[in-house]
């Protein structure tokens, strides 16, 4: 049995969407909901429309405490016996073979510590993020500066994104999945351990795919298997604020992984200035 998690901030009326979308499927055995003190009324039209389904549980706390906090106190409330667990953001749509497919695939690869699909926006094409490269100090400065794309001694596939290349036709191994929908195993969490609560909103799940690769465990992409991301419709209503956190825990992620790496420490320097200049913004922004 599959326990699904997912963590709420505003997403209206797509949480109620996304919890129907998997609470009655005969694979799942629990949804918890945890909602970090949102003020748009969509916990209050969850409970109406499923206060009666015993298989779901919601956690409301009285401040925002971060996606990845929230997801670990979610784990708290999960049978430690269920083999999978899927880690979905309430912007995110299931169709019913999804889960089926995903557990499949897991159980017929002992070696996976996690597994992604194939995320499409709402017109269908592929959404960025849903499989990547690790943002190493190299990498990036493709990405930051993209007219250093024409010097001879960066690789045409330097960059850390791979969607809009061509989709893959069987699953692939990849270094980074998207946390917005994340199929993990939960022998492989109880050794790596969980989400670090340092990352506020963003590059969390950047950071666990590290550490599970760090652990020995794979991460795989699954392009058979889609579903519909309606992405930022938790958070585009404090853009700086959220522009501020991302670069953060790029900060962070940085930090763990690449400082002293060759260019690691020039590197960590540019988004500790933005994530400065965002501070600023977000400090003097009425928002």
């Amino acid at each position: 049995m599959i326990d699904v998690v997912i963590v709420n901030f505003n997403a209206g009326k797509l949480l109620g969407r996304c919890v129907a979308a998997v609470i009655g499927l005969p694979a799942v055995a629990r949804v918890v909901v945890v909602d970090n003190a949102s003020a748009d009324g969509s916990i209050e039209a969850l409970r109406r429309r499923f206060g009666h389904e015993s298989k779901l549980t919601v956690i409301e706390n009285r401040t925002n405490v971060g996606f990845s906090r929230a997801n670990n106190i979610a784990l708290e409330h999960l049978d430690p016996s269920s083999p999978y667990v899927l880690f979905l953001n309430p912007d995110c749509l299931v169709s019913g073979p999804v889960i089926d497919r995903l557990q499949r695939f897991m159980d017929h690869h002992p070696d996976a510590g996690m597994a992604g699909c194939l995320i499409a926006n709402p017109d269908g094409s592929e959404q960025r993020g849903c499989r990547r490269r690790f943002p190493t100090p190299f990498n990036s400065l493709g990405a930051l500066f993209p007219f250093l794309a024409a010097l001879p001694f960066i690789p045409a596939d330097s960059g850390f994104n791979l969607a809009g290349g061509p989709l893959p036709v069987h699953p692939v191994e990849v270094e980074a999945i998207s946390g917005s929908f994340m199929f993990v195993r939960r022998s492989a969490i109880n050794l790596v351990g969980r989400l670090d609560e340092g990352y506020f909103l963003h590059c969390e799940d950047l950071d666990w795919c590290k550490r599970f690769i760090l652990g020995g465990w794979k991460i795989y992409f699954v392009p058979e298997v889609k579903v519909i991301h309606y992405q930022g419709a938790c958070s585009r209503r404090r853009p700086l604020r959220v522009s501020w956190h991302k670069h953060r825990g790029m900060l962070r992620f940085y930090g763990k992984f690449y400082r002293d790496a060759v260019w690691g420490r020039f590197v960590m320097t540019i988004p500790g200035s933005i994530a400065k200049g965002c501070r600023h913004r977000a400090k003097s922004s009425p928002g």
